[in-house]
């Protein structure tokens, strides 16, 4: 997910690329470009892998009720 430290931090929901996801992509790159490839010849790759997380303690402290099914598609759940 894009800030894991922000949900944590209280943020109630946040929805975003896999940063390890992004970084395994970036050393895909690198490996590319130290085989002899240009980096102006690589095409620009957009997210595949995105994650859900949702903090349960700050949606109790705004009296917010998730609905189940929400949860159940979180990649992550933070209680």
């Amino acid at each position: 997910m894009g800030q894991p430290d922000t949900i944590a931090a209280g943020v109630l929901i946040g929805y975003g690329p896999s940063f390890p996801d992004s970084y395994r992509q970036a050393g895909v790159y690198v490996g590319r470009i130290l085989k002899g490839e240009k980096p102006g010849d690589l095409p620009v790759l957009q997210p595949t892998k995105f994650e859900l997380v949702i903090n349960l303690k700050t949606a109790k402290a705004l009296g917010i009720e998730i609905p189940p099914t929400l949860l159940a598609r979180a990649d992550e759940v933070i209680e």
